[in-house]
């Protein structure tokens, strides 16, 4: 492994190796954990979406881009952006998640050819801010964390993962032919939170993805939204059981479709061992690409990820 030079005060790699990464275990899933997510994925698809479309002026060469809102859990309007072939049919559709610094736009340059790609923003985030959701990630990844009924990832899961893909189906119903899921990091984590409860989707992408073994996380320094979780649960002790709940690793346990993960060996913004405990926990078919660095610039940086490309093209492909 590439050894990075780095001021942080502590080592994103945690000691861990690539042997003892793929050792990494499933946090033991809490009582309820199965109905407390079936529960929440049902109350999200009876929601009427009701998208709403504006193109944007983007001249681009095969594509038409537009701003979308629709609505999600408890009535919340969640914006976005959604993109379209220009000259093509919509034979298949993909949801794209955010990382925790969230999105400025939509993204022109993905694996997928026909598709309509909905890009929906986390409320309090991007699009979807508002005055009473907070947009600071270390203010976010806390909200509600009293209780596993109103912690906001939850209804994160509902805005970029269910009631997004509701309301591009609503737009597309070809779309149902073939959905996919992409997500990175903050949206990777909430992905492999929601995927195993919505049958409507067939294959995912989950980069450098959060939330993974967080009795692990909670021992790690970083520099990510982790970090803030991890002080509140030592000044006050009260957060490990509603993360119990929130568990990307123990939720990635009944995800059953296939999904391809990027996993970096040195993070020092989402830690290691929580990302290949994800992968570690897949229950169907699973293929790992693993990257030298995670949330971190480097010389081999642009040749890294023009591989995973390929690999994501690949992986795509597959019926």
């Amino acid at each position: 492994m590439t050894i990075f030079h780095h001021d942080y005060p502590f080592d994103p790699t945690h000691g861990y190796d690539l042997a003892a990464l793929l050792a990494v275990s499933t946090p033991r899933r809490p009582a309820g954990f199965i109905p407390f997510w079936r529960d929440l994925h049902a109350r999200a698809l009876a929601v009427r979406v009701a998208p709403t479309l504006r193109e944007l002026p983007i001249r681009h060469p095969s594509s038409r881009a537009f701003e979308i809102e629709f609505t999600s859990l408890s009535g919340f309007r969640v914006g976005g952006w959604l993109t379209r072939p220009r000259d093509e049919p919509v034979d298949r559709g993909v949801v794209v998640s955010h990382g925790y610094g969230g999105r400025e736009g939509p993204d022109f340059d993905l694996p997928f050819r026909r598709a309509a790609a909905i890009f929906p923003c986390a409320r309090g985030i991007s699009r979807s801010a508002r005055a009473d959701q907070p947009a600071d990630p270390n203010a976010h990844v806390l909200y509600g964390i009293e209780r596993r009924e109103t912690y906001i990832h939850g209804a994160c899961a509902a805005d970029t993962v269910w009631c997004a893909a509701s309301a591009l189906l609503e737009l597309f119903p070809t779309a149902a032919r073939r959905l996919d899921y992409m997500g990175i990091s903050f949206g990777g984590g909430i992905g492999a939170l929601a995927l195993p409860w919505d049958a409507r989707f067939h294959r995912a992408h989950l980069n450098v993805p959060s939330f993974g073994h967080h009795p692990v996380r909670l021992t790690l320094p970083c520099v990510g939204s982790g970090e803030a979780v991890r002080r509140y649960q030592q000044q006050t002790g009260q957060a490990i059981e509603t993360l119990r709940y929130f568990d990307a690793a123990v939720a990635a346990n009944h995800l059953k479709i296939p999904v391809h993960i990027a996993a970096a060996r040195f993070d020092p913004a989402v830690p290691p061992p929580g990302q290949f405990a994800i992968y570690n926990a897949l229950a169907g078919h699973r293929e790992l690409f693993v990257l030298q660095a995670g949330h971190f610039d480097h010389g081999d940086l642009a040749v890294e990820n023009a591989r995973l490309k390929d690999a994501l093209t690949y992986f795509f492909k597959h019926e």
